[in-house]
């Protein structure tokens, strides 16, 4: 097992052993769902709901070494912890609070990565959103690749409007028109 599944391993077992909801979402649900690519961290979405916050924080920073000073405040404004695990790999950790981020969460399932890694991942469709609305050039490569290796296995209507619905809130239609080019350059 590589170094990344093995800080994923670690970081999962300890968000288990707390009962905490969560599941891996980026690089890692990419490399499930699309082509093969290399990652430098694990990122995570972890449901911290809407004020209870200091509860996942505070566990988090007890657990593993923070990457940068004053991570709780940061954490508190962002909501993101910024973490490392025991091998130095970096963990970037979303508090989740919003019903789609939920959501994403109850959807995700478990991935076989390597023998005896098992890793909870977000769903296919929800890996597009999220890459879609993310919206950086590695982003839209990733969906692109996620496109092509799972052609026909998409569940559009599900992407899109959970799409449209976080281009509404974000005021910015971009993300879908974006994904409609890709859509019809690859016949989805």
């Amino acid at each position: 097992m590589n170094s990344i599944l093995a800080a994923a391993v670690e970081l999962q077992q300890f968000l288990e052993s707390r009962s905490w909801r969560f599941c891996i979402i980026g690089g890692l649900a990419v490399i499930r769902w699309g082509h093969p690519r290399s990652t430098k961290d694990v990122d995570v979405s972890l449901y911290a709901g809407l004020g209870s916050e200091a509860e996942f924080i505070d566990g988090l920073l007890s657990q593993f070494p923070p990457r940068i000073d004053d991570a709780r405040r940061f954490a508190f404004e962002s909501r993101v912890v910024l973490v490392n695990s025991r091998n130095g790999i970096p963990f970037d950790i979303a508090l989740a609070g919003f019903p789609f981020e939920e959501q994403v969460i109850d959807r995700a399932s478990d991935y076989e990565f390597a023998e005896g890694c098992v890793l909870k991942t977000a769903s296919l469709e929800d890996t597009v959103v999220l890459k879609a609305f993310a919206g950086r050039r590695q982003d839209w490569a990733d969906v692109e690749g996620i496109v092509v290796r799972q052609a026909g296995n998409i569940q559009w209507p599900q992407v899109r409007t959970q799409l449209q619905q976080l281009c509404e809130i974000n005021e910015s239609l971009e993300p879908m028109s974006r994904l409609t080019e890709i859509c019809t350059r690859f016949n989805q």
